[in-house]
């Protein structure tokens, strides 16, 4: 099993998104859980083979407070040979004016994208292609990976833009395959979206998460 290091932020970085990402990857990985405030020991992640960044209902203006003891610490681990899973939140915050972990790639909000088939942030059951495959997502003002940097794709929306992929050891997902049905329940229209077999959604998180751990 593997060890990975969850970050939690309620709401921004959600205690449902850490609750669900645990659900979805437990059957193969450990997690430890850091927060906002200063890590009072130097060695923390060095047992941990991902950094996990989840999203919430928070903004990315909010990344200089929550993130100030924390990204030169995530920028050094994955620049030593460390990984990083974004999704959502996680993933914007990934971007040039924030953690820059990408080269040629930026992160930014799908409804604003020519072609996008919402234009409002509130949740869906969004349609994604994923790995040659359509899929029904849950999606929370998730970000389009735009730019012409080398990204290997996993996951388009129907515009064509970039919902998944990974470049190096960066993995970055715009939707929440993570999502169980608690999710959906939350919202009137969203609960006749939910049928048991979208559990399966957390399998393709995990295949993700451990595609990106052999890279």
């Amino acid at each position: 099993m593997g060890k990975l290091a969850l970050f939690i932020d309620h709401p921004r970085c959600s205690v449902d998104g850490i609750n669900s990402i645990i659900n979805a990857l437990q059957s193969e990985h450990q997690f430890k859980i850091f927060t906002r405030h200063k890590i009072p020991y130097d060695n923390f992640f060095n047992d941990v083979e991902c950094i996990i960044v989840p999203g919430g209902t928070g903004d990315v203006d909010t990344f200089d407070k929550i993130m100030k003891h924390h990204k030169q610490t995530i920028k050094d681990y994955v620049d030593n040979g460390g990984h990083y899973l974004g999704i959502c939140m996680g993933a914007y915050w990934a971007g040039s004016k924030y953690l820059d972990l990408v080269k040629g790639r930026d992160c930014v909000q799908f409804m604003n994208r020519p072609g996008s088939n919402t234009k409002r942030p509130h949740p869906k059951d969004l349609e994604v292609t994923w790995k040659g495959k359509e899929e029904n997502i849950y999606w929370y003002d998730g970000c389009s990976i735009i730019g012409n940097g080398r990204m290997d794709v996993v996951a388009t929306y129907p515009n064509g833009d970039v919902m998944a992929g990974y470049q190096g050891r960066v993995g970055l997902i715009g939707s929440h395959p993570e999502a169980d049905e608690n999710w959906y329940s939350c919202h009137s229209w969203m609960r006749k979206k939910w049928q048991p077999e979208k559990q399966r959604n957390w399998n393709l998180l995990l295949e993700f998460v451990n595609e990106l751990l052999k890279r």
